[in-house]
């Protein structure tokens, strides 16, 4: 485990794919509430973040059961993002799809939820889904590129090879997603 980010009351925990790591907010306390630090330049800087953050997202998903991804984009518009739940509960997976990755084509998935404080930092070169575990989900995102269209790319959350284990039942998934396609027989990674 990776030492505490001083102030910032940020922890970072490796997770088994290289560069994928946990972030864990410390909450300061009182009676009226807590507050916790959703993100620190020093803290990140710290950790090796070489590119700074320059968008942020939201999203809400309605159903429970939703499974929103695979996503990624291409070099040269690659993204590292750190995935926090600001609402309710979800499964984030994240697929390394590195070219000469020693963990290609393996996945690591977090339980992210209001309650427990943990994000995922997905580096670039993976792709980034979520199935959500409970209704009205609000999930936050901070990217280190912008989204470019034409670099978007999906991989189909239900590809045989990757073998991702959505807890669920599937209730929903966008046409996009769906529409992703399987990898090939020969796929070997995306170079960064």
């Amino acid at each position: 485990m990776m030492p505490e980010a001083g102030a910032s009351r940020i922890r970072f925990t490796p997770c088994p794919l290289g560069g994928l790591t946990v972030v864990e907010r410390t909450p300061v306390e009182d009676s009226r509430g807590h507050l916790t630090r959703l993100y620190s330049t020093r803290a990140f800087d710290a950790l090796g973040l070489e590119k700074p953050v320059v968008q942020i997202n939201h999203t809400l998903t309605r159903r429970a059961g939703t499974v929103r991804g695979l996503h990624f984009q291409r070099p040269p518009h690659a993204e590292t993002k750190l995935v926090l739940c600001l609402r309710g509960e979800v499964l984030d997976v994240a697929v390394d799809l590195r070219k000469h990755s020693p963990t290609l084509l393996r996945w690591h998935a977090e339980t992210l939820s209001a309650s427990n404080l943990r994000g995922l930092l997905i580096p670039e070169g993976f792709a980034h889904g979520f199935q959500t575990l409970s209704p009205d989900v609000e999930l936050i995102y901070l990217h280190t590129a912008d989204y470019a269209p034409a670099a978007e790319d999906g991989v189909h959350p239900l590809d045989p090879r990757l073998g991702i284990e959505w807890p669920l039942e599937i209730t929903e998934m966008s046409d996009r997603d769906r529409g992703c396609r399987m990898l090939a027989p020969d796929f070997d990674g995306v170079m960064l």
